[in-house]
């Protein structure tokens, strides 16, 4: 409807200039939204105030005159100027009334088009390193990105989920020698455990393993451990003291020996993750190894190409790129003078990857603390030939949570933290999927556990799902009742009391709000339009009998109550969250 109000005012505006009463050569936007009062219509245009000064009229006049020229439309009541100019039009009831058959016709696609047009867009979120569990601060994160991979989808755009791997570098590292330490504390070895390493039960879990399919193999003594390394925190340096003990593990296991520790720690903490996020109801269409850029290649690729369009220089023995050529605070080393490339150099080699694997647009979504990352990357994607602006980065702040009024600490390193499993085994997976999509991604995100838990109107998702059992309890007292509603001849006409005028005019808008939030990236303008729905619902539940002896109104409460659980069916799907038929 929107867009045939749009083309009314165009075709008005057109008329206009023909007749020379306003120029031709205005620069024309036409805005049609929903009327926030329905005293005022079903929508509104502002056309007549943003043209009013171009086009040498008062905003009113240039209101009148627009509608003058408004062609005949069957689908259009009538058409108001109000106020200073604005332009509100009134649709006929059959043209409200028409989204109810569209409900029913869609079903489970309602509120789908085909906006991307195929378009491929990858979305890689998470991406945690497999240093440990997921932790609640990872939830948010996850739910942003399975949402907003869903929206994209339901729009039309062919969506890839991207999990990217972190298995390289020095916390990997720190992760390998933290499970060998606590190994030997099992083969009888008296350590005393690094300040730095991971210190979380699920270390003592993987070095279990380790000991019990290898026995004593990996054994070696305290002094041969510790032998010339740096003194730990707090009267030596903890960074010097761990990166020596890494040293150490190597030289003392062993190539091979040193793989199957680190691999061992690596995949069973990828697997947890993995499994973690599934029963989270997140499902990658890729896990992509942070390792398999040096094996296959494609850092020195990055490397090369950056050189061969002029983007490096040496200096210091390092090789650097002059990121700063591409707005970036300050060049950046790509190798070091030892001959290592930099992390910097892996993520320019990743994200190469990513669009020379066909992608129209690249959304990455960070968490708040990599926002020092943008203007690198985007200067060496610039620097390679490739649009800065097809990677889109989206930064996430991560969740504090609440319990008691209290915020509870959370620490990774120390293994002081509320894992992603455990917020989902106590609050469920429909509260927590909802909670972290409630607010914009870059606002800060208080997770209040004792609302979560809570089964009353106060509860956000309960509030949501409660609706869904009310419609669900309509349809098992018709059953009861022997009551069998005849939902093909039914007479919309009936719904005519301003409940449900709202109703319906708040189901037509949901088509609109899920383009919306898929082009913003923005779940939570979903969460708002179903809250709203469901409190529209609520108030025409609460204020009319559904099962009533007219059985023409009875049948149209049922025709618009069923479609009003579809709509919130659907929303709620796009955010992973279920639409229960009993409470």
């Amino acid at each position: 409807m929107k867009q045939i109000i749009n083309d009314l005012i165009a075709q008005a505006l057109q008329a206009l200039q023909q007749t020379s009463r306003i120029p031709a050569d205005l620069n024309i936007n036409i805005q049609v939204t929903p009327a926030k009062d329905a005293s005022q219509g079903d929508f509104a245009s502002n056309i007549a105030l943003t043209l009013a000064k171009p086009a040498g009229l008062a905003p009113r006049a240039l209101a009148e005159a627009i509608v003058e020229q408004l062609p005949a439309q069957a689908s259009v009541d009538r058409v108001e100027v109000a106020g200073p100019g604005f332009i509100n039009f009134f649709v006929t009831s059959a043209t409200s009334h028409a989204v109810i058959d569209r409900i029913r016709e869609q079903g489970d696609r309602f509120g789908s088009s085909e906006l991307g047009q195929g378009q491929k867009i990858q979305v890689e979120f998470v991406s945690a390193n497999p240093t440990g569990p997921l932790h609640v601060g990872h939830g948010r994160g996850a739910a942003l990105g399975a949402t907003i991979a869903n929206l994209l989808s339901f729009v039309g755009f062919e969506v890839q989920k991207e999990y990217y791997v972190n298995d390289a570098g020095r916390q990997m590292h720190i992760l390998g020698t933290s499970v060998w330490l606590r190994y030997l504390e099992l083969c009888g070895e008296i350590v005393v455990f690094p300040s730095n390493g991971y210190q979380g039960d699920y270390i003592w879990d993987i070095a279990a393993t380790l000991h019990r399919e290898n026995g004593d193999r990996f054994q070696r003594t305290t002094d041969q451990v510790f032998a010339e390394v740096t003194a730990d925190a707090p009267a030596g340096d903890k960074e010097k003291h761990i990166d020596d003990l890494i040293a150490n593990a190597q030289q003392l296991l062993g190539g091979d020996d040193y793989n199957t520790v680190f691999n061992l720690a690596t995949t069973t903490l990828v697997d947890v993750i993995r499994n973690d996020l599934e029963a989270f109801g997140v499902v990658f269409d890729r896990w992509f190894s942070e390792r398999s850029l040096s094996d296959e290649g494609l850092i020195e690729q990055a490397i090369e190409r950056l050189q061969e369009n002029g983007h490096l220089y040496r200096e210091g023995g390092a090789l650097w790129f002059r990121s700063t050529d591409f707005g970036d605070e300050k060049d950046r080393v790509v190798k070091r003078d030892n001959g290592q490339t930099t992390y910097f150099a892996s993520d320019i080699a990743y994200h190469m990857n990513k669009f020379d694997r066909g992608f129209d647009k690249v959304i990455n979504i960070w968490g708040a603390d990599h926002h020092g990352y943008i203007a690198r990357v985007k200067a060496s994607l610039n620097a390679l030939g490739y649009q800065p602006d097809d990677l889109e980065i989206q930064l996430v702040q991560f969740a504090n949570l609440f319990e008691n009024g209290q915020k509870m600490s959370m620490s990774t390193r120390s293994g002081e933290f509320v894992t992603l499993r455990q917020l989902r085994e106590d609050v469920g997976l429909d509260a927590a999927r909802f909670f972290y999509v409630m607010r914009k991604a870059e606002q800060h995100m208080d997770f209040d556990l004792d609302l979560a838990r809570e089964q009353s109107s106060d509860n956000p998702v309960y509030y949501l799902q409660y609706a869904h059992a009310r419609i669900c309890s309509v349809q098992r007292q018709c059953a009861e009742k022997g009551i069998k509603p005849d939902l093909e001849n039914v007479q919309l006409a009936r719904l005519d009391n301003a409940h449900e005028q709202a109703l319906i005019k708040q189901l037509s808008l949901f088509p609109e709000r899920v383009e919306v939030a898929a082009l913003r990236r923005e779940p939570h303008q979903v969460v708002n339009y179903l809250r709203e729905l469901a409190n529209l619902f609520h108030s025409w539940y609460n204020a009319h009998q559904f099962i009533v002896d007219d059985a023409e109104l009875r049948d149209a409460r049922i025709t618009l109550a069923l479609a009003s659980g579809q709509v919130l069916r659907n929303g709620l799907g796009l955010m992973g969250v279920s639409a229960p038929g009993k409470m």
